[in-house]
């Protein structure tokens, strides 16, 4: 049986981070733990890019532009939306979150999803670098784990 298992090499690899201005201390901090995983795990600073888009709504469009142009093997998508007193979040968490599965899908692009979808600022505060870890990090390493996995599947040209 053959097995395929993604590696986290990210040497030569192209990756593009899209994150969202609003709630920018938090999506501050996720674009920095995904930068520092894909500089740890070998992806050159000249092949990463970071478009800041106003907030979470927008990051699909502004994702599926970019992977439109092509040149880009992993796409990290970056955010924070939190939840208030109205169902505007579940609208933005619920674009934000499809738009970016189904980009992945149609471009065949591995993607990581770093959009927190919580209560509070405290629970943003921990997932963005707090006690729960970097999600942002965890994304970016998802995403190339999957870029990994995607060329083995590919055929050899």
């Amino acid at each position: 049986m053959r097995e395929i298992h993604g590696s986290l090499g990210g040497e030569g690899l192209r990756a593009c981070l899209v994150a969202a201005r609003f709630n920018e201390t938090i999506s501050g901090q996720l674009v920095a733990g995904a930068t520092r995983a894909l500089r740890q795990h070998g992806v050159a600073d000249g092949d990463l890019e970071l478009i800041w888009v106003p907030g979470a709504f927008e990051i699909p469009v502004a994702a599926a532009e970019r992977l439109h142009l092509g040149g880009v093997d992993c796409l990290i998508a970056l955010g924070a939306v939190i939840r208030g007193e109205t169902p505007h979040f579940e609208y933005v968490a619920s674009a934000a979150a499809s738009g970016i599965a189904e980009l992945g899908m149609r471009h065949r692009v591995a993607t990581g999803f770093g959009v927190l979808t919580v209560d509070t600022v405290d629970q943003a505060m921990a997932r963005a670098g707090g006690k729960l870890g970097n999600k942002g990090w965890e994304a970016a390493v998802a995403a190339l784990e999957l870029a990994s996995v995607l060329r083995q599947l590919r055929p050899e040209p």
